[in-house]
């Protein structure tokens, strides 16, 4: 009987025609960044970050798809749905939930405000303190977040390939790197439709071609359904359940509006298309492609499954970590076939490309807009602009590819990450929320409660990490089995480690405070919840804003109606009452 390591070596058949497709992606995404750069390049700083502000509406929309879904999400959710079923899935409802949203409440304001960074709204409404904070925020979250988005997909090459994960990580950011700063947002967004093509291929890919093989889609169902995978809602109510529907619904709408509504990876996306009618169409785009991506990942889970029901390749280490438990389904299944293994993995790279270079081109709008101009006495050329611009897609790509190294040796850096972003998006939803909902609270209220709720969270996201690393806080898997494999493995050690984990004593759940025990889907909610509260208790402090001296234009539609905008002469004015086109100088304070 044949054992793991023969059984790695037959399925790593990379071929020819394998690497002609993936480097066919590359290729093609630096034809588009030439293009940009030199035959239909940008003349100006709109033109680099927004298009013009003239882009199409299906581009953009495939473009928001490519952006949102990373490698991370195309080989994370087959796995969450292999091992503990279908339950995720309902965050579907949240996808939709945050589209009503941001269409009616968020996004005609952002798009009305002719923006380029969005925290430029916190200065506006706030003060720049508040600016500052949103755009530091920004930047901690996608600097700790992007060595991961290459990591990924890297070890799904290394599973096939054999080649080392540093070999291939800087050869990726140098051609992402190269066409986002050649090319800007048009060579980022047509990149983009390309990526998006290419993953929602690669996925279909495998779901058909593992459908054949395994007998259908009613034996992929109807072993789903008895290992009890397919599951109906969970109405209960005890916010430390990982996944119920009020989470997935409730908490999943404020998770998705905070990403998609206010953090400048995706709104850069919507203020480069020209109307406000345009941008709500995308929205329902995007809304749509994801759905079917998230429908396809769900379905390979169920699949992989199907396939494994009888030996878990993660149980026997055929799959060293979970998030290689789909490119050893790919290898399986579509190996023979030539080229087929390298377009899925053209895929999985190509969510990742989509990622880091949304991320590079927003880093650079919101270091150029939030850091440099404000601090400049003179206006800066635009020559000046587009090498800034530049500079900080190549230096935040080489600071990439640096940290994949600590990802590498330091396995609690995904966890770190996790929590980074709890950290930083409930805070910074709750500013904006407070910005477009209350305009009685004034930027000393928000600031505070801004501050009070990152604390906040990095108690609860660390701690909650911490238990789960200790084994205080475990989540039932599925049932598994390795009943029947065909190949031979360490049945000892699996003993073994069982028999050590019964007998080792730890903390349990019970041990854990209990609000470092609720779902993780709860976190934006409560971070959000948190700035608001302590922002309105602290006007007993700071006092309030006159409502009526807020521009209206800066307030959510629904609520304008309340307030009654009083323009005061222009030696009376307020930071409130600012025109939106000004810019403060360096030396001014904003009040």
């Amino acid at each position: 009987m044949e054992n793991i390591a023969e059984i790695l070596r037959q399925l790593q058949r990379f071929s020819t025609a394998d690497y002609a497709a993936f480097v066919a992606m590359f290729l093609l995404c630096i034809c588009i960044g030439i293009y940009f750069g030199f035959m239909n390049k940008s003349v100006n700083e709109a033109d680099y970050m927004l298009g013009g502000r003239k882009m199409l509406v299906v581009p953009i929309a495939f473009s928001l798809v490519a952006s949102f879904i990373s490698g991370i999400t195309l080989l994370g959710l087959p796995t969450e749905v292999y091992s503990y079923g279908t339950q995720y899935l309902y965050v579907g409802l949240g996808v939709v939930g945050m589209g009503v949203v941001m269409a009616v409440f968020y996004l005609p304001v952002f798009h009305d405000l002719n923006i380029t960074s969005t925290y430029e709204y916190l200065e506006i409404r706030f003060d720049r303190r508040l600016r500052l904070f949103g755009s530091v925020m920004f930047a901690i979250m996608n600097i700790a977040y992007l060595p991961i988005v290459i990591y990924v997909p890297a070890l799904a090459f290394n599973q096939v390939t054999g080649i080392g994960v540093h070999t291939i990580t800087p050869i990726v950011c140098i051609i992402c790197v190269f066409y986002t700063s050649l090319g800007g947002l048009k060579a980022v967004v047509w990149t983009d439709v390309v990526q998006a093509i290419s993953m929602l291929g690669a996925l279909a890919l495998v779901a058909i071609k593992g459908s054949m093989d395994i007998g259908g889609l009613d034996v992929v169902v109807k072993r789903a359904w008895q290992s009890e995978r397919i599951e109906a809602p969970d109405f209960n109510i005890d916010p430390t359940v990982r996944h119920t529907i009020w989470c997935l619904f409730i908490g999943g709408t404020v998770y998705w509006t905070q990403t998609n509504a206010v953090s400048q990876n995706m709104i850069q996306r919507y203020l480069s298309l020209p109307t406000l009618a345009d941008a709500r169409r995308a929205l329902c785009y995007f809304c749509f492609g994801v759905l079917l991506l998230m429908a396809l990942c769900g379905y390979n889970g169920l699949l992989i499954y199907a396939t494994y029901q009888n030996c878990d390749p993660l149980t026997t280490k055929l799959a060293k970590a979970r998030d290689q438990l789909l490119p050893l389904f790919v290898m399986d299944t579509l190996g023979e076939l030539p080229g087929m293994t390298g377009l899925f993995i053209a895929g999985v790279f190509s969510a990742a490309l989509s990622s880091l270079s949304t991320c590079l081109n927003s880093m650079s709008a919101v270091v150029l807009e939030d850091f440099v101009k404000p601090y400049v006495k003179q206006p800066l050329s635009s020559r000046a602009t587009n090498w800034i611009m530049r500079l900080v897609v190549v230096g935040v790509g080489v600071l990439c590819v640096a940290l994949v190294y600590v990802v590498e040796h330091l396995g609690t850096v995904l966890q770190l990450t996790m929590s980074l972003e709890a950290i930083t998006n409930g805070p910074l939803f709750g500013i904006f929320t407070i910005g477009l909902f209350m305009p009685w609270i004034n930027g000393h209220s928000a600031m505070l409660g801004g501050c009070v709720s990152v604390v906040v969270m990095f108690f609860i996201s660390l701690n909650a990490q911490w238990a789960i690393a200790s084994g205080a806080i475990q989540y039932q898997t599925k049932p598994l089995s390795v009943n029947e494999c065909g190949y031979s493995f360490n049945a000892s050690a699996l003993v073994a480690s069982a028999v050590n984990q019964t007998l080792t004593k730890g903390p349990t759940a019970a041990d854990i405070f209990p609000l470092y025990r609720i779902s993780y889907m709860w976190y934006t909610t409560v971070g959000a919840s948190v700035a608001i509260l302590v922002a309105c208790l602290s006007t007993l402090i700071f006092g309030t804003n006159n409502p009526n001296k807020v521009d209206p234009v800066l307030l959510t539609p629904c609520i304008r109606k309340y307030f009654s905008y009083d323009e005061q002469p222009a030696k009376e004015a307020t930071k409130a009452d600012i025109p939106l086109d000004y810019k403060l100088r360096s030396d001014e304070v904003a009040l």
